[in-house]
């Protein structure tokens, strides 16, 4: 989302961030999650919210558990949310 646009190493923003590299390759490279308090870091950074790192987060995580499994497919509905649920 940054890194290619802004030509930032990892190093570059891992200097940034105050974290070691390791810890920003391994959310680069998707084998780490984007931590709340990684999300404090990369707001502080970029000039965003926590809250958006940790939506990109969570919408990444659900793509995955949606495209990785279909055994969720198969849990029977016991009830169905309200029509005007809120």
């Amino acid at each position: 989302m940054y890194i290619g646009p802004l030509s930032l190493t990892i190093t570059g923003l891992a200097e940034s961030l105050r974290v070691s590299r390791k810890a920003v390759s391994a959310i680069v490279n998707e084998r780490k999650s984007v931590t709340p308090e990684m999300a404090l870091r990369l707001s502080q950074a970029f000039g965003t919210t926590p809250d958006l790192w940790l939506n990109l987060q969570k919408k990444y995580d659900l793509w995955c558990a949606m495209n990785t499994n279909s055994d969720w497919k198969n849990v029977r509905e016991i009830c169905r949310e309200p029509e005007n649920f809120s």
